[in-house]
């Protein structure tokens, strides 16, 4: 299944970080925060504004971002876990 984002979404697949601490302390899956970047898999056309135009997107499919960790919504698709955004929860492009 497919899903592309309306408006001013992106929807974005969390990247895996890390599960040890920088003193080599192994971290089990329940204790360690949910990652802020992942990469943009899909992205809407735009935000519509008052006079009619559609702003675009400033993020690409494929772009690594980083986002508000308490931003989006959660979503399966396939078994797969993503987050749509909105583009104002995203905070930055890794280049």
């Amino acid at each position: 299944m497919k899903l592309k984002p309306l408006h001013d979404k992106v929807l974005v697949k969390r990247t895996d970080e890390e599960h040890t601490t920088p003193g080599g302390i192994v971290l089990p899956g329940s204790a360690a925060e949910k990652p802020s970047q992942g990469e943009v898999v899909a992205v809407g056309p735009g935000k519509r504004l008052d006079n009619g135009d559609v702003a675009p997107i400033g993020v690409s499919v494929g772009d690594l971002v980083i986002f508000s960790q308490y931003g989006g919504n959660e979503i399966k698709i396939d078994g797969d876990e993503y987050l749509i955004l909105s583009e104002s929860d995203i905070y930055g492009v890794f280049v």
